[in-house]
């Protein structure tokens, strides 16, 4: 592709060549058959817009806050692994990018640079991922280096119990380079001899007895407010509110692990309708335009997360392809405002869309 980019799209073809297949792979795959990683896609295809006229777009805001931090848009960066496969300056080249957008970034905790490098490369407002290892004090490590480097929330992933089945890494052999988070804490090489060394690295590490009492336990171990990553049902949007965390990510992993699962977009409203406010509702997983995120917030997200863009753009032009990446979905989500008649993100409603659901409805 001669031409430079001129949607998100063209970022991912453009990942696929410079890659090598290995990597690629590992980024853009999904679980088992691939259902979910499609359906997030092609879920918010499903629905449409009901734009109003005759209203002052002049000046569009796309300003917004997220947990009290004023940032330029409601787009974060989900927290991916491994970076450096991407880009020689991983983690820090993404940071970068991050702090000139002036969106969040989530830090994987599964990061090829260290909590610390990725803190003292900018000025970027970060949050730390983390999952729970059979080794708990490993964990309690990581959130207390967090703390003191800066980090301004807690994202618990809680979909993981164990690795999904992704068959590209099994049948490539997918090696998990060293993680230097934890040099000296843990062995972070495995062996496997049925594929993917990656599903053996987790089967040795991951914590599947996890559960609700966990999410007690790690606000018990720190002051940061802690958002909870995974949620695809009411009853668990519920329990989450319950055990007191600061927000709600409805997740299915980007298509990673439980294949059938359901598109985050899909399940969304459900979500926000069973906190009832009490929580701010984030949502990842398929999006890749600015009217993407224009839907996720009619239908109740405060901001949407985005990991491929960000490793694609990454993977095509370091900093500056993030950096473009980003710009490129703040462009179309201004766009699709003014063209709906919203001056600012507030003035985004449910009356706005329109979901297939709601068309089979009134058609009835």
């Amino acid at each position: 592709m001669a031409e430079d980019p001129v949607n998100v799209n063209e970022y991912q073809e453009l990942a696929r060549q410079v890659l090598p297949k290995m990597y690629y792979d590992f980024y853009a795959g999904g679980a088992e058959d691939q259902y979910t990683l499609k359906e997030n896609v092609e879920a918010f295809h499903k629905i449409t817009f009901r734009p109003r006229i005759l209203i002052d777009v002049s000046k569009i805001s796309l300003s917004t806050t997220i947990l009290g931090y004023n940032v330029s848009a409601p787009i974060m960066f989900a927290p991916t692994a491994m970076h450096k496969l991407a880009h020689p300056e991983g983690e820090v080249a993404t940071a970068r990018a991050a702090a000139a957008c002036n969106v969040i970034m989530i830090l994987s905790y599964s990061s090829m640079c260290t909590v610390e490098e990725v803190a003292s490369s900018c000025h970027a407002i970060r949050f730390f991922q983390i999952y729970v290892y059979k080794r708990r004090d490993i964990t309690a490590q990581m959130v207390q280096r967090a703390e003191r480097s800066g980090y301004k929330a807690i994202v618990l992933t809680v979909d993981v119990p164990k690795l999904g089945r992704r068959e590209a890494d099994i049948k490539n052999k997918m090696i998990a380079p060293p993680l230097k988070n934890f040099e000296g804490l843990l062995s972070t090489q495995a062996v496997s001899d049925k594929g993917s060394y990656l599903e053996a690295y987790a089967d040795s590490t991951l914590d599947a007895s996890l559960s609700w009492k966990d999410v007690r336990w790690l606000r018990s171990i720190t002051k940061l407010p802690i958002l909870i990553k995974g949620v695809l049902t009411h009853e668990d949007a519920i329990k989450a509110v319950e055990a007191g965390v600061a927000g709600i990510v409805v997740s299915n992993h980007g298509g990673r692990q439980l294949d059938y699962a359901p598109a985050g977009i899909s399940v969304l409203e459900e979500v926000v309708h069973a906190v009832k406010g009490k929580v701010p509702v984030f949502v990842d997983g398929g999006v890749r335009r600015g009217t993407d995120v224009f839907k996720a917030l009619a239908l109740g997200a405060q901001a949407v997360l985005i990991g491929r863009p960000v490793v694609y753009g990454l993977a095509a032009k370091g900093e500056a392809g993030v950096r473009r990446v980003t710009e490129m979905l703040k462009d179309e989500l201004e766009l699709t405002m003014a063209l709906s008649g919203c001056p600012t993100i507030k003035d985004i409603t449910r009356g706005h869309v329109i979901t297939d659901r709601e068309r089979l409805h009134s058609s009835l």
